[in-house]
């Protein structure tokens, strides 16, 4: 009988939330941060319906055929994304936001941690963020850039 081969998948699940923000920087004056976020920077903020898609990746368990149950999945998103962003407003509801810009790269990067604290260790793979049709941030908990 042959070795088994370990056999890696990555799975996907998505939800959609929505929530309302401005794009509104402490570190900016009030005519820089219009001239830098134009009508985002409205001081009375924006929606926007979010989707989010995490992929997490692993060895496909030759008891369960699974990379994770689907089930656990579902209830660690709804812990990270739904319940603490859902019908919220990012910059007053969320206390992340109050010192950080509410851009959709934050977002993803307040999501990415959030699940990184539930999800089993290292098994995160990626984080995929809609703020519209046309504007997605995919971020995959990379270092940062030492300058």
């Amino acid at each position: 009988m042959s070795p088994r081969t370990a056999r890696l998948a990555r799975l996907s699940r998505s939800v959609t939330f929505s929530a309302s923000h401005r794009l509104h920087s402490k570190a900016l004056s009030e005519e820089e941060n219009l001239k830098l976020f134009g009508k985002c920077n409205n001081p009375n903020g924006h929606g926007h319906n979010y989707k989010v898609i995490v992929t997490v990746r692993g060895e496909i368990d030759p008891v369960s055929g699974m990379v994770m149950n689907l089930t656990d999945l579902k209830e660690f998103m709804q812990k990270a994304i739904m319940e603490p962003l859902d019908h919220k407003n990012l910059d007053k509801d969320v206390p992340y936001f109050a010192e950080v810009v509410s851009t959709t790269e934050n977002v993803a990067v307040f999501i990415w941690d959030s699940l990184q604290r539930l999800l089993p260790r290292g098994i995160l793979y990626k984080v995929e963020v809609h703020e519209t049709e046309q504007n997605v941030v995919v971020y995959k908990g990379e270092e940062t850039i030492v300058k």
